[in-house]
């Protein structure tokens, strides 16, 4: 599955970088850096909330009940051109809770990027990444339970999405080096406090994994 380097690095991550950049007032390479770090951080609390049955009903229903259809990435432009944050603070506030204004100096601190800068940032890429999900999610077949006809479910989909094989609050397997580095409060579970602990290293979720394997 696609993971958030994959989608940075593609055509419409491009996309995405540059026309957030505009938007905001940063450069391309700022902006990439921020959309880096805070990503695993909306993922990661995405987890956290989807090991409740409360909080995945809720992701469940955002993702699957039509208003979080992916359609957002066919018509960025249009998207960017909106000045109507609403709908990724109300992401924001659900995912992160009072998590958010902690992340976005964390992230401000390790990128150089303002926190005022980084918190517009994370307003628009909330709504994105959830398009994004919705995407994969329908693309897997993802059910009302969770669940995908393969065996997979909703916590191996925001898994992938940080590039391994990390299930939802499933326990980290020595064997694999990537979910073990991912584990950065070393709890051998995969959540929004080790995405919070991505994002303030260097480069982000790219920094670290470039780090590991030395490119």
């Amino acid at each position: 599955m696609a993971g958030l380097i994959d989608l940075l690095n593609s055509d419409l991550g491009k996309q995405i970088i540059s026309g957030v950049a505009g938007k905001v007032g940063t450069s391309e390479g700022e902006t990439s850096s921020v959309l880096s770090s805070v990503l695993p951080s909306l993922v990661g609390g995405m987890m956290d909330n989807a090991a409740t049955p409360e909080g995945q009903s809720g992701l469940l229903g955002a993702l699957l009940g039509g208003k979080h259809d992916g359609g957002i990435l066919d018509n960025l432009s249009g998207f960017l051109g909106n000045d109507d944050d609403t709908d990724g603070g109300n992401i924001l506030g659900h995912v992160l809770g009072g998590n958010q204004e902690n992340i976005q100096n964390q992230v401000s601190q390790s990128t150089g990027v303002s926190s005022d800068k980084i918190a517009m940032i994370m307003k628009i890429a909330a709504p994105i990444l959830m398009g994004y999900l919705a995407k994969k999610a329908m693309g897997s077949r993802l059910n009302q339970n969770g669940e995908t006809p393969d065996g997979g479910g909703l916590g191996g989909l925001l898994g992938g999405l940080l590039g391994g094989q990390a299930q939802q609050q499933a326990p980290v397997q020595s064997g694999n080096i990537l979910t073990s580095v991912l584990d950065q409060d070393g709890d051998g579970q995969l959540g929004l406090g080790d995405a919070v602990a991505v994002a303030t290293k260097k480069g982000g979720l790219g920094g670290l994994l470039s780090g590991l394997f030395g490119k």
